[in-house]
Protein backbone atom coordinates (compact mmCIF):
# COMPACT_ATOMS: atom_id res chain seq x y z
CA UNK A 1 0.00 0.00 0.00
CA UNK A 2 1.24 3.37 -0.78
CA UNK A 3 1.61 6.30 1.00
CA UNK A 4 -1.34 7.87 -0.97
CA UNK A 5 -3.39 4.79 -0.34
CA UNK A 6 -2.94 5.12 3.69
CA UNK A 7 -4.10 9.11 3.21
CA UNK A 8 -7.65 8.22 1.29
CA UNK A 9 -8.04 5.41 3.96
CA UNK A 10 -7.41 8.25 6.66
CA UNK A 11 -9.48 10.84 4.79
CA UNK A 12 -12.32 8.44 3.52
CA UNK A 13 -12.70 7.52 7.87
CA UNK A 14 -14.58 10.30 9.58
CA UNK A 15 -13.88 9.00 13.21
CA UNK A 16 -10.01 7.76 12.57
CA UNK A 17 -9.91 11.78 10.94
CA UNK A 18 -11.34 13.17 14.06
CA UNK A 19 -9.08 10.84 16.53
CA UNK A 20 -5.87 11.33 14.73
CA UNK A 21 -6.50 15.00 14.36
CA UNK A 22 -6.94 15.03 18.42
CA UNK A 23 -3.78 13.88 18.61
CA UNK A 24 -2.02 16.19 16.62
CA UNK A 25 -3.78 19.12 18.12
CA UNK A 26 -2.74 17.73 21.48
CA UNK A 27 0.70 16.91 21.12
CA UNK A 28 1.11 20.26 19.94
CA UNK A 29 -1.07 21.97 22.00
CA UNK A 30 1.06 19.87 25.41
CA UNK A 31 4.50 21.06 23.10
CA UNK A 32 3.80 24.72 23.59
CA UNK A 33 1.93 24.65 27.27
CA UNK A 34 3.92 22.63 29.33
CA UNK A 35 7.38 24.76 29.14
CA UNK A 36 5.41 27.16 30.65
CA UNK A 37 4.73 25.64 33.99
CA UNK A 38 8.66 25.64 34.40
CA UNK A 39 9.05 29.36 34.42
CA UNK A 40 8.99 31.38 36.90
CA UNK A 41 8.35 34.52 34.66
CA UNK A 42 7.74 34.72 30.98
CA UNK A 43 8.00 38.73 31.13
CA UNK A 44 11.23 40.18 30.79
CA UNK A 45 11.98 42.35 34.01
CA UNK A 46 12.23 45.83 32.81
CA UNK A 47 13.84 48.58 35.26
CA UNK A 48 11.42 51.34 35.79
CA UNK A 49 7.93 49.64 35.70
CA UNK A 50 6.18 49.83 38.85
CA UNK A 51 2.17 49.44 39.77
CA UNK A 52 0.14 51.99 39.26
CA UNK A 53 -0.53 54.85 42.11
CA UNK A 54 -3.97 54.78 43.63
CA UNK A 55 -5.38 57.77 41.01
CA UNK A 56 -3.81 56.36 38.12
CA UNK A 57 -5.29 52.99 39.02
CA UNK A 58 -8.57 54.84 39.56
CA UNK A 59 -8.09 56.73 36.15
CA UNK A 60 -7.51 53.68 34.37
CA UNK A 61 -10.85 51.92 35.61
CA UNK A 62 -12.54 55.15 34.20
CA UNK A 63 -10.80 54.77 30.72
CA UNK A 64 -12.21 51.41 30.49
CA UNK A 65 -15.75 52.20 31.90
CA UNK A 66 -15.76 54.77 29.12
CA UNK A 67 -14.50 52.49 26.15
CA UNK A 68 -11.77 54.49 25.08
CA UNK A 69 -9.54 50.96 24.45
CA UNK A 70 -12.67 50.86 21.56
CA UNK A 71 -10.72 53.60 19.56
CA UNK A 72 -7.37 53.85 20.76
CA UNK A 73 -5.03 50.62 21.14
CA UNK A 74 -1.45 50.58 23.78
CA UNK A 75 0.35 48.31 21.68
CA UNK A 76 2.87 49.82 19.11
CA UNK A 77 3.70 47.22 17.00
CA UNK A 78 7.89 46.52 15.92
CA UNK A 79 7.21 47.99 12.47
CA UNK A 80 9.09 50.88 11.27
CA UNK A 81 6.00 52.94 10.84
CA UNK A 82 4.54 52.36 13.97
CA UNK A 83 8.43 53.31 15.85
CA UNK A 84 8.39 56.27 13.78
CA UNK A 85 4.91 57.64 14.05
CA UNK A 86 4.86 56.31 17.90
CA UNK A 87 7.78 56.09 19.55
CA UNK A 88 10.00 52.19 20.87
CA UNK A 89 7.93 49.15 20.75
CA UNK A 90 5.87 48.12 22.90
CA UNK A 91 6.91 45.41 25.86
CA UNK A 92 5.13 43.01 27.59
CA UNK A 93 6.34 44.36 30.54
CA UNK A 94 4.59 47.62 30.44
CA UNK A 95 1.09 45.63 30.67
CA UNK A 96 2.60 43.31 33.63
CA UNK A 97 0.78 44.91 35.48
CA UNK A 98 -2.88 45.27 33.43
CA UNK A 99 -5.58 43.64 34.53
CA UNK A 100 -6.97 43.26 31.60
CA UNK A 101 -4.74 44.88 29.17
CA UNK A 102 -5.28 47.65 26.84
CA UNK A 103 -3.51 46.54 23.99
CA UNK A 104 -6.67 47.24 21.47
CA UNK A 105 -7.52 46.06 18.38
CA UNK A 106 -8.76 49.11 16.65
CA UNK A 107 -7.33 52.46 15.80
CA UNK A 108 -9.75 55.29 15.14
CA UNK A 109 -7.91 57.44 17.33
CA UNK A 110 -3.66 57.37 17.77
CA UNK A 111 -2.62 54.71 20.06
CA UNK A 112 -1.85 55.86 23.64
CA UNK A 113 1.20 53.45 24.73
CA UNK A 114 3.80 56.82 24.38
CA UNK A 115 1.50 60.01 25.00
CA UNK A 116 2.05 60.37 29.03
CA UNK A 117 3.81 63.30 28.86
CA UNK A 118 3.84 64.50 25.13
CA UNK A 119 0.88 66.71 25.62
CA UNK A 120 0.51 69.13 29.15
CA UNK A 121 -2.39 68.31 31.73
CA UNK A 122 -4.17 71.48 30.51
CA UNK A 123 -4.25 70.05 26.85
CA UNK A 124 -5.56 66.63 27.77
CA UNK A 125 -8.03 68.55 29.77
CA UNK A 126 -9.58 70.83 27.03
CA UNK A 127 -8.90 67.60 24.47
CA UNK A 128 -11.71 65.55 26.95
CA UNK A 129 -13.65 68.34 27.28
CA UNK A 130 -14.05 69.16 23.80
CA UNK A 131 -11.71 67.31 21.49
CA UNK A 132 -12.31 69.17 18.25
CA UNK A 133 -11.23 72.39 19.84
CA UNK A 134 -7.82 71.34 19.56
CA UNK A 135 -8.13 68.39 17.08
CA UNK A 136 -10.89 69.54 14.46
CA UNK A 137 -11.43 66.53 12.35
CA UNK A 138 -11.73 64.14 15.51
CA UNK A 139 -15.28 62.47 16.14
CA UNK A 140 -14.25 62.08 19.91
CA UNK A 141 -17.58 62.74 21.97
CA UNK A 142 -17.16 65.33 24.93
CA UNK A 143 -16.41 64.10 28.45
CA UNK A 144 -16.60 67.54 30.12
CA UNK A 145 -18.92 65.75 32.82
CA UNK A 146 -15.97 64.09 34.30
CA UNK A 147 -14.99 67.51 35.61
CA UNK A 148 -18.10 67.75 37.82
CA UNK A 149 -17.85 63.79 39.23
CA UNK A 150 -15.52 64.62 42.64
CA UNK A 151 -13.77 61.50 44.00
CA UNK A 152 -13.08 60.88 47.94
CA UNK A 153 -11.03 57.18 46.97
CA UNK A 154 -13.19 55.95 49.83
CA UNK A 155 -12.78 52.05 47.85
CA UNK A 156 -9.64 52.21 46.09
CA UNK A 157 -7.49 50.33 48.78
CA UNK A 158 -10.27 47.30 48.15
CA UNK A 159 -9.20 47.97 44.72
CA UNK A 160 -5.90 47.67 44.57
CA UNK A 161 -6.31 44.66 47.17
CA UNK A 162 -8.27 42.85 44.14
CA UNK A 163 -4.94 43.49 42.33
CA UNK A 164 -2.98 41.95 44.33
CA UNK A 165 -4.77 38.78 44.73
CA UNK A 166 -4.24 38.66 40.88
CA UNK A 167 -0.27 39.35 41.02
CA UNK A 168 0.11 43.09 41.10
CA UNK A 169 3.42 43.66 44.07
CA UNK A 170 0.99 46.12 46.25
CA UNK A 171 2.64 46.08 49.95
CA UNK A 172 0.72 46.37 52.62
CA UNK A 173 2.10 49.62 52.92
CA UNK A 174 0.38 50.79 49.70
CA UNK A 175 -2.75 49.42 51.11
CA UNK A 176 -2.67 51.45 54.64
CA UNK A 177 -1.84 54.46 52.75
CA UNK A 178 -4.26 54.05 49.42
CA UNK A 179 -6.80 56.91 50.34
CA UNK A 180 -3.82 59.26 51.26
CA UNK A 181 -1.58 58.84 48.71
CA UNK A 182 -4.60 58.57 46.21
CA UNK A 183 -5.61 62.26 47.36
CA UNK A 184 -1.60 63.75 47.36
CA UNK A 185 -1.36 62.99 44.21
CA UNK A 186 -3.81 65.58 43.00
CA UNK A 187 -2.91 68.27 45.76
CA UNK A 188 0.71 69.80 45.24
CA UNK A 189 0.51 71.31 48.34
CA UNK A 190 0.03 67.89 50.25
CA UNK A 191 2.99 66.06 52.24
CA UNK A 192 3.54 63.59 48.87
CA UNK A 193 7.06 62.24 50.24
CA UNK A 194 5.46 58.97 50.92
CA UNK A 195 3.57 58.34 47.97
CA UNK A 196 6.90 59.33 45.92
CA UNK A 197 8.59 57.05 47.89
CA UNK A 198 6.02 54.26 47.48
CA UNK A 199 6.25 55.02 43.73
CA UNK A 200 8.91 56.13 41.67
CA UNK A 201 8.50 58.93 38.80
CA UNK A 202 4.92 59.85 40.24
CA UNK A 203 3.94 63.19 38.74
CA UNK A 204 2.06 65.42 41.79
CA UNK A 205 0.21 68.46 40.45
CA UNK A 206 -3.31 69.15 40.27
CA UNK A 207 -4.48 67.71 36.50
CA UNK A 208 -7.49 69.37 36.12
CA UNK A 209 -6.39 73.22 37.88
CA UNK A 210 -9.65 72.54 40.08
CA UNK A 211 -10.11 72.32 43.82
CA UNK A 212 -10.55 68.42 45.35
CA UNK A 213 -10.21 65.20 43.41
CA UNK A 214 -12.45 64.74 40.27
CA UNK A 215 -12.37 61.86 37.52
CA UNK A 216 -10.62 64.26 34.87
CA UNK A 217 -7.68 64.45 36.85
CA UNK A 218 -7.83 60.75 37.57
CA UNK A 219 -8.01 60.58 33.94
CA UNK A 220 -5.49 62.80 33.08
CA UNK A 221 -3.04 61.42 35.95
CA UNK A 222 -3.16 58.03 34.30
CA UNK A 223 -2.68 58.64 30.75
CA UNK A 224 0.08 60.78 31.63
CA UNK A 225 1.60 58.42 33.13
CA UNK A 226 1.08 55.76 29.67
CA UNK A 227 4.94 55.12 28.30
CA UNK A 228 6.67 56.40 30.78
CA UNK A 229 8.28 54.57 33.16
CA UNK A 230 10.85 52.84 30.83
CA UNK A 231 13.84 54.90 30.49
CA UNK A 232 14.06 53.78 26.48
CA UNK A 233 17.75 56.14 26.17
CA UNK A 234 19.17 53.15 28.11
CA UNK A 235 17.03 50.35 28.01
CA UNK A 236 18.25 47.52 25.99
CA UNK A 237 16.61 43.99 24.97
CA UNK A 238 18.47 40.82 27.42
CA UNK A 239 18.81 39.69 23.02
CA UNK A 240 21.07 42.91 23.09
CA UNK A 241 22.84 43.01 25.83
Amino acid sequence: MSILDKHKAIETNASLLLILSFLVVSIGGLVQIVPLFYLENTIEKVEGMRPYTPLELTGRDIYIREGCSNCHSQMIRPMRDEVERYGHYSLAAESMYDHPFQWGSKRTGPDLARVGDRYSDAWHVDHLKDPQSVVPESIMPKYGFLMNQQLDGKYIGDLMATHRFVGVPYTDEMLENAVADFKAQADPDSNYDGLQERYAKTSVRNFDDRPGVSEMDALVAYLQVLGTMVDFSTFQPVASR
